[in-house]
């Protein structure tokens, strides 16, 4: 977009820089958290799914709880809807601190479900309601702490920070890999099988009560302030249809190849190497866990550079490398069974989505005014991943199961590349200000 004027003070100017720092800190803390109660349960599918989805077939174990997965991502869109305007009526605290509470209830919730063998199909039936709440709550976070971040910081470094989202995203996937890898390494194999991936969730659920504290305690954001005293238009579904359409379709567009190539390189990748390449399940885990703190570093570099060059150079890099190198490095893992080939094919998967994770958040915040802002970025956001990220796995599996598995890797690359066609008409949006009001 082009730049605009701003008629009220930048957030620079009226937070301290020791104030912002320990908001964005805080903010970033909490979405470590309520993203590792998210990928637990990801990360310890392949334990915790015989008790759950009893069948003698492992694929088949991992699609019922693919299928699950993607159930909890139908509530984002309704968690996005109702917590987006939440946050932008009451302000992004608020927002932040409701969500983690449904997340700690969600995790306890799995952790002390008996087994299917145990209470039969009332199993399943708890850990689809868990997956629910965990999925509102999620769709709801991604739009208040994309937001938060977003406003909390600079104009010149508002990407690098901003960039903190992914970072935490990340990390909150990395605590729940390394956690598998130490109960992998502690316990022995059929007690981590029976009883061990309960713990986790139950960590989970005690980090979340940690985050509770902490985010009653942030700083509201200028931005939201702002507008609170200009009386801005209240937030609702019906004002974002109608005054910013465009921009609502943009988010769309411009997250549905890039979610779906995160979810596929990152959380769909650790099941992939177990059931397709053939590696075991601590060799996954620890190439899963090596590549994404590598990842997590990215992006912050990646987000830095986008305040120097600008948003759009880095989408259309990842547009046009994961339109041509997802379906050789998805091919090419599929025949190796050397660890380091297969952790550099990884890595060069993650490099790539960089490009999208690193800069989505502020992009997407940059588009809309504050009145409408959690809401606007939330909304379109939790319905593209809705459709392409939560289902990623389960059309993985599907694809494969019909015997066609190298159709999933070109379906990522269309993907990929419908998103790509957005990102070559945007605007770049890295002047737009954060405090314009309408």
């Amino acid at each position: 977009m082009d730049p605009q004027p701003s008629s009220s003070p930048a957030p620079a100017d009226t937070t301290a820089i020791g104030s912002r720092l320990k908001s964005i800190v805080g903010g970033s803390t909490g979405n470590m958290v309520e993203w590792f109660d998210w990928y637990v349960y990801s990360a310890f599918t392949l334990y915790f799914a015989p008790h759950f989805f009893p069948s003698g077939d492992q694929t088949a174990q991992l699609l019922s709880a693919a299928a699950v997965f993607a159930v909890g991502f139908i509530m984002r869109p309704i968690g996005a809807w109702v917590m987006g305007i939440y946050a932008d009526r009451r302000g992004r605290k608020a927002g932040l601190t409701l969500s983690v509470t449904l997340m700690c209830l969600g995790s306890l919730i799995i952790a002390c479900t008996p087994g299917y063998e145990t209470i039969g199909i009332a199993a399943p039936a708890l850990l689809v309601l868990a997956r629910l709440m965990q999925g509102l709550s999620v769709g709801g976070e991604y739009g208040a702490s994309a937001t938060y971040l977003s406003e909390m910081a600079g104009q010149d470094r508002r990407g690098f920070f901003s960039s903190f989202q992914y970072v935490t995203l990340i990390s909150g996937q990395l605590l729940a890999i390394l956690v598998l890898l130490v109960l992998q390494a502690v316990m022995d194999a059929r007690d981590l099988e029976q009883w061990g991936w309960r713990i986790p969730f139950v960590i989970g659920a005690m980090l979340a009560l940690v985050v509770f504290r902490l985010r009653r305690g942030l700083a509201e954001t200028q931005s939201y302030k702002n507008a609170q005293a200009a009386g801005a238009p209240r937030s609702g579904f019906l004002q974002l249809l109608r005054h910013h359409p465009r921009e609502t379709a943009l988010v769309m567009l411009l997250t549905a190849g890039g979610t779906l190539a995160f979810y596929a390189y990152s959380i769909y990748m650790q099941k992939f190497l177990v059931n397709t390449s053939g590696f075991s399940k601590e060799a996954a885990s620890q190439i899963n866990g090596i590549t994404l703190f590598v990842f997590m570093c990215l992006q912050p570099i990646a987000g830095g550079l986008s305040d120097r060059i600008g948003r759009k150079p880095l989408m259309v890099a990842f547009g046009v490398a994961g339109v041509l190198f997802t379906y050789p490095i998805f091919s090419a893992l599929e025949q190796t069974q050397d660890v380091w080939t297969a952790g550099l094919l990884v890595m060069a998967a993650l490099v790539i989505v960089t490009g999208y994770t690193s800069i989505n958040a502020v992009v997407k915040a940059e588009l809309f005014p504050s009145h409408i802002r959690a809401l606007g970025v939330a909304l379109p956001y939790a319905l593209a991943n809705t459709l392409f990220g939560g289902t990623a796995e389960y059309v993985a599996l599907r694809f494969k199961d019909a015997g066609w598995e190298r159709g999933f890797y070109w379906y990522v690359t269309a993907m990929i590349g419908v998103s790509l066609l957005v990102y070559l008409r945007m605007r770049d949006t890295r002047h737009q200000s954060l405090i314009r009001e309408d």
